[in-house]
């Protein structure tokens, strides 16, 4: 099964953070597996134990065509003697870009439908077709997201971040953040930075709070001001802070998820939204593989 690199916090030291009187350090989760990279190696942990459990051998799941949860599930499946079958909206010349390509190498089998066939992913009937075509499989949900995701991003935090006073994470699906508002203390503060834009997300995170039954004992809030204009839209500015973070930290950072979470820590940072002697605690969630897309479709180098 999936066995952990050490994961080293990284403190950050700048000029900013000692005018505003604020500590900030990183968690390298990016580091914690050289193929199932950040918070999908967390939330695939479980799922996995779940499916040898069943004595299932093939893992199903969907995403697009540039997905961290795809990609990381492929290899999550390679390394456990697994087979996986990627269910991708979109059309399949998107097959060639780096997402996919490796993927494949690590032995997925890619099955593309229309965004419209993609948006049934839910229904039973639709699940029951992909049975009758790939036979017995264990169904994981897009971007990984359930019960057994949850109960692996909680292992993130532990008694080592009690002196935190905020825990900072981006949001997709939410699991991660779900899993961590399980173990946030009394006297800290989990602020969730969605990629995607939109009134939703908020009823989202509320239902998955609910229907884990889930009742944190600090207090959580929803940054929505940092999509730049939602899933995988950039603007100049953020392509600028990530070199930056990069000369400046030696921090790799992704466009889609913890780059636009890491501007938006560093703009509340000189906004003041952080309290004298606060001690910020920013997630590093992973998703680098996806820069490799990122330049090819843009022409923007990131480092």
């Amino acid at each position: 099964m999936l066995s952990p690199n050490p994961i080293p916090t990284q403190t950050l030291h700048h000029s900013v953070l000692t005018e505003k009187k604020v500590k900030l350090a990183v968690l390298r989760l990016d580091l914690v597996h050289e193929e199932v990279s950040g918070n999908k190696f967390f939330k695939l942990k479980y799922n996995l134990e779940e499916a040898k459990k069943l004595g299932k051998t093939t893992l199903l799941s969907f995403g697009g065509a540039f997905s961290n949860h795809i990609l990381a599930l492929s290899a999550a499946a390679k390394v456990s003697g697994m087979k996986s079958i990627g269910i991708i909206r979109g059309e399949e010349s998107s097959k060639t870009n780096p997402t996919l390509s490796q993927a494949e190498e690590n032995g997925m089998s890619l099955h593309f439908v229309s965004r419209e066939e993609y948006r049934r992913k839910t229904e039973s009937d639709f699940i029951l077709a992909l049975e009758k075509t790939y036979g017995d499989f264990f169904l994981i949900p897009e971007g990984g997201t359930n019960a057994f995701a949850i109960q692996g991003t909680q292992e993130i935090l532990d008694e080592r971040h009690a002196p935190f006073s905020h825990v900072a994470t981006s949001i997709g699906t939410g699991g991660t953040f779900a899993g961590l508002s399980t173990r946030i203390l009394k006297n800290q503060i989990l602020l969730g930075f969605p990629a995607l834009k939109g009134p939703w997300i908020k009823e989202e995170i509320q239902h998955l709070l609910e229907s884990e039954s889930i009742q944190p004992k600090g207090q959580y809030k929803l940054i929505e001001d940092y999509n730049f204009g939602g899933y995988a839209k950039w603007k100049p500015e953020l392509i600028e802070y990530i070199r930056w973070f990069w000369r400046e930290f030696n921090i790799p950072l992704d466009p889609i998820y913890t780059g636009k979470m890491a501007f938006g820590i560093w703009d509340l940072i000189k906004r003041d939204f952080f309290p004298p002697d606060s001690n910020i605690f920013m997630i590093h969630t992973g998703g680098l593989q996806g820069n490799a897309g990122f330049i090819e479709q843009t022409g923007q180098k990131l480092y």
